[in-house]
């Protein structure tokens, strides 16, 4: 007769369920298969058995949070911690309902826009950011903005609404970095006033090695990259930002608050995707203005960043949109990939745009490296903060960074890169690309 599976949790998954009880805010980073996911879920679970409620596990893309924790580590998790407890899962909403409880669990990809906008119509008692490395700040603030769910226990006893956040360490220009180790809000860079209900802990694979399969890390996560090892063995931040073109402490230092009123040109940059998939890059789009100074030189100004993942015909939108709010001079169109099948989306919505197509040439750092002196020099601003935009500049080292998407970097560089060249300025001998 076959025994039935018992759980035992491991001493790092009890270390953090003492930080989920004493704090509100939780991350847990580590390397791969250490029990994170596992342990999140059991939270939110005994949170749901004692409360009732209603909770969200959130993730980037809806097949992954699909697959991986609402078909896999949730049921699992249930039959293993509170085996005999009936629960239903509901496929076409991805909810798992426990009847008993009066507790239901969304499971919920950022990137599906109308489901978002349905699951954030309700309050809930907890939320968790699944994978959170790939996930943006300002989704994150609006999720939590929806942690207000009153519960209450048979003692009358009131739940401590939760927000939960796992990922694999990424670099330290992150914004969970930023926000859990450095006690500093990502957005406005101001230091929390809060900071002691937030807790931060570190479990590798070495923590759960005895649920994992025999010899997984010294045959997998052993044979990577030192890069590759420290964040998904060692399960530690990277100093990415000592490598990249773009320190913070240079874009913080040259940061502005107002739109200078003598702006000459205004450019939208565009970086576009040519695929609409739900694991496809986002379409950068950012707008930067320039301004002559009275000796004659010129100094850029970043103004928006409105970049998004989104089928062709929603990216071509929302640029012709953001060129008439902004009034822009033109809009430049990287087309290595779509071709003139680019230009010819934008101006199926506005004949008259102004368009210019440009291909790459060169590397992304060779094109970027005259911009990234611009700002060495004081003479590349940002008005207002844009954190995604400025993770990427500070996080990426060439191409071997992994998981790095650099969209937004790339709609920096050309449209910095024809305000430049429109100028006829010159940077280190940089004339356009």
């Amino acid at each position: 007769m076959e025994q039935p599976v018992r759980y035992r949790p491991t001493r790092a998954q009890l270390a953090l369920r003492r930080l989920v009880r004493d704090k509100s805010r939780i991350l847990a980073y580590g390397g791969s298969r250490s029990g994170k996911t596992f342990e999140f879920c059991h939270a939110l679970a005994a949170m749901g058995m004692r409360y009732g409620g209603r909770y969200a596990v959130f993730r980037r893309y809806f097949n992954s949070v699909k697959n991986s924790v609402f078909d896999d580590t949730f049921p699992k998790m249930l039959e293993l911690s509170f085996p005999g407890i009936e629960y239903k899962r509901n496929l076409s909403d991805a909810r798992i309902v426990i009847p008993c409880a009066d507790a239901e669990f969304w499971f919920v990809g950022l990137d599906d826009e109308r489901r978002v906008e349905r699951i954030l119509g309700r309050e809930y008692a907890g939320v968790y950011f699944n994978e959170c490395s790939e996930i943006a700040y300002s989704s994150v603030e609006i999720a939590t903005t929806r942690l207000a769910q009153r519960r209450f226990d048979r003692n009358g006893r009131r739940l401590r609404n939760r927000a939960f956040f796992d990922c694999n360490p990424p670099g330290r220009s992150h914004w969970t970095y930023r926000l859990f180790i450095e006690g500093i809000n990502p957005t406005t860079r101001a230091k929390l006033t809060n900071f002691d209900e937030y807790g931060a802990i570190q479990i590798n694979p070495i923590d759960n090695v005895e649920n994992l399969p025999e010899n997984y890390i010294e045959s997998t996560l052993a044979t990577g990259s030192e890069r590759m090892k420290k964040r998904f063995l060692y399960g530690e931040f990277s100093n990415d930002m000592e490598r990249a073109l773009w320190k913070q402490e240079t874009i913080d230092a040259n940061r502005v608050v107002e739109v200078p009123r003598e702006l000459e040109r205004i450019v939208v940059g565009v970086d576009p995707a040519v695929t609409s998939g739900e694991r496809s890059d986002a379409t950068g789009i950012v707008v930067a203005g320039r301004v002559r100074a009275p000796d004659g030189r010129p100094s850029f100004y970043v103004l928006d960043d409105r970049s998004l993942t989104a089928p062709p015909d929603r990216w071509a939108r929302e640029v012709v949109e953001t060129f008439r709010f902004w009034q822009g001079d033109a809009v430049v169109v990287e087309t290595n990939q779509g071709g003139d099948l680019v230009a010819s989306a934008l101006r199926q919505i506005d004949p008259n745009l102004p368009v210019r197509t440009v291909r790459a040439t060169r590397g992304k750092i060779l094109r970027a490296e005259p911009v990234a002196i611009l700002y060495q020099h004081g003479r590349a601003r940002h008005v207002g903060v844009f954190h995604e935009l400025e993770e990427e500049m500070t996080s990426y080292a060439g191409p071997s960074t992994p998981n790095q998407s650099v969209d937004r970097l790339d709609a920096l560089v050309w449209a910095i890169t024809e305000l430049a060249d429109y100028a006829g300025d010159c940077v280190g001998g940089f004339l356009g690309v």
